[in-house]
């Protein structure tokens, strides 16, 4: 599986950006893809998942409210659509895919990240 992140941008604390991630293969409603960010001098950390068929999704505390993962099948992509960005969401995200569940911390396939940058 190949992933192609894009969306990410300069904007405003308060404003909101979409990310797309687009997948090669015609499997795509096997994975579960996922979203994980990576910002200056810390560690990586998961974002969001949302399972094959979109009927299980799971975020981490920091983004729920703010943040929605979502999925076109049809299209292989899947999207974080991010409302009230704060400066700390800054960070480069990084769409993932994997056949386990999205509970699971590991992901197999990765895509090549999109910048956000999120000013005061």
């Amino acid at each position: 599986v190949q992933l192609q992140a894009c969306g990410g941008g300069l904007v405003q604390a308060g404003g909101s950006l979409r990310l797309s991630c687009a997948a090669s293969g015609s499997t795509f409603n096997r994975y579960t893809m996922g979203w994980f960010r990576q910002s200056a001098g810390k560690e990586r950390e998961f974002v969001a998942a949302i399972s094959g068929n979109g009927g299980s999704i799971v975020y981490a505390d920091f983004v729920k409210g703010r943040f929605t993962i979502s999925r076109d099948n049809a299209k292989n992509t899947v999207y974080l659509q991010m409302n009230s960005l704060k400066p700390e969401d800054t960070a480069v995200y990084y769409c993932t895919a994997d056949l386990r569940g999205p509970t699971t911390n590991e992901y197999a396939y990765w895509g090549q990240g999109t910048l956000v940058t999120v000013s005061s």
